[in-house]
């Protein structure tokens, strides 16, 4: 048994050590930052997916796929979008051994591949809603340290982009796009902001940008997610626009809702601790972890008791694995902790006879499962375990943030700074100096904190038009 690093005290230690231990992914492949899926990490992968496309298809959002390879005369109709990423694509030149007429990109994101096509698509009111979503591979120079799920160049990317009659229909499709996000975030037991960027920080092309944020000890956040107003910003150099009912010749307005492998990453960072991952039910790669006990006195007894236990629990669609390697329990144990089942059942001699389990969840909790009313007891206890989840981690949440009055309160922050900001982008960039870190925006939802009333912009001092904004060390 290997201890791991302070997750306090040496987080990024921490989370690598975690992620590798737990065989979530391996970094060993030939191309920095583009890393192997483990079969554990798949296996969580999928789940998460799973989640993400119901809560997107609940909405009226159906899938497509659209092809890796964008032309650059595409890729370049939207100057602000290319210049937002000319530091980060891969370009391809060649086609075996000659040269392309027309560069190709490899995709950062999609909005160049789509839209050229959704122009076909959309030819009248009639055509519109369209809410379509992919998840993809996509791919970006990443120049700065990678760091399995969270910062990759080849990301696994679910992405939903949109048509909407006009500036009201994309609005509430954004609010829409946040709603479902909420849903996704409960099951994965993952408090979290959503944050109006600012201007100077909103995705490229964009009117506006709304990004979830989550602490991730000390100063430090990520962003795991982000929904984007775009007006007509991409709709008139891609002519994409429809005959309205009256005749008329009218652009769509559209919207993107963008979530990635990130999500893992935050998983592990919010809710692993000195053992190692922790999964909320919703995903973990197997919910229920077996250990059948050997027994001289019986043997193969344990193990096929706990064989028939998982086909019924299987049969009920639980994700269930038996351990039947010859380590011994303690070292079963200890694998399935540091892997983050979040229901582990011992099963010896002993539990045979009474007819009952030792069940133990991720949490350390321990009671017994009963083998008449195994499925509705393994049910309870995985609920169970969930909500303790949540709250968990939603206190820890809570303890992230403080106050700021002046900008030499940010100096050394140990905690996501709440200030006052009158708006202007000089003051927020004087928070981001005193800070070392941004200004994450103005939080589109209300804070689940007690704050005290706002008091004058620590940038400027003066109290008109200030608002809560948040401040931070971006990982």
């Amino acid at each position: 048994m290997v201890e791991l690093p302070d997750k306090r005290a040496k987080f990024i230690d921490w989370y690598l050590e975690v992620v590798d231990r737990a065989d979530l992914s391996d970094k060993r492949y030939g191309v920095k930052g583009m890393n192997v899926w483990t079969t554990y990490g798949m296996r969580a992968r999928r789940n998460l997916d799973a989640v993400m496309v119901r809560a997107i298809e609940a909405t009226g959002s159906e899938a497509v796929e659209f092809p890796a390879l964008i032309p650059e005369t595409d890729f370049a109709k939207e100057k602000e979008h290319i210049k937002g990423f000319d530091a980060q694509v891969y370009w391809v030149t060649k086609g075996g051994l000659s040269d392309l007429d027309v560069r190709l990109v490899l995709r950062p994101t999609s909005e160049t591949a789509m839209y050229p096509t959704f122009a076909l698509w959309v030819r009248s009111h009639k055509d519109l809603p369209l809410n379509v979503y992919q998840i993809v591979n996509t791919f970006r120079y990443e120049t700065k340290t990678t760091r399995p799920f969270v910062r990759v160049r080849e990301i696994h990317f679910f992405e939903e982009h949109t048509c909407q009659v006009d500036e009201a229909a994309a609005t509430a499709r954004v609010r829409s796009n946040l709603a479902a996000f909420r849903a996704m975030a409960e099951a994965f037991a993952l408090p979290y902001v959503p944050i109006r960027r600012p201007e100077w920080d909103k995705f490229a092309g964009a009117h506006y940008s709304v990004a979830f944020d989550i602490p991730v000890g000390g100063a430090r956040t990520l962003q795991i997610g982000s929904v984007h107003h775009y007006r007509q910003n991409f709709s008139v150099p891609y002519a994409i626009r429809y005959e309205a009912a009256d005749g008329s010749q009218e652009y769509v307005h559209q919207t993107t809702f963008g979530l990635s492998e990130r999500l893992l990453g935050a998983i592990v960072a919010v809710h692993g601790d000195a053992k190692g991952a922790v999964f909320p039910s919703a995903i973990a790669p197997f919910e229920v972890v077996i250990v059948p006990i050997p027994s001289a006195d019986a043997p193969g007894a344990a193990e096929r008791t706990a064989s028939e236990l998982a086909d019924r629990l299987r049969a009920g669609g639980r994700r269930v694995h038996v351990d039947l390697s010859e380590d011994r329990p303690g070292a079963k144990y200890y694998r399935w902790e540091l892997k983050g089942v979040p229901l582990r059942l011992e099963l010896g001699k002993r539990e045979a006879e009474a007819r009952s389990a030792s069940a133990v969840d991720r949490l350390g909790r321990r009671t017994r499962v009963s083998f008449d009313r195994l499925e509705a007891e393994v049910a309870e206890r995985l609920v169970e375990f969930d909500r303790a989840l949540t709250e968990k981690a939603t206190a820890e949440f809570r303890a992230s943030f403080s106050v700021a009055r002046t900008l030499e309160e940010l100096a050394g922050s140990e905690r996501v700074r709440v200030v006052a900001w009158c708006g202007q982008e000089a003051c927020g960039h004087r928070i981001e100096t005193a800070i070392d870190g941004a200004l994450l925006g103005t939080p589109e939802e209300e804070l689940p904190l007690e704050l005290p009333t706002i008091g004058a912009c620590v940038g400027c001092g003066t109290s008109e038009g200030a608002r809560w904004a948040l401040a931070a060390q971006p990982l």
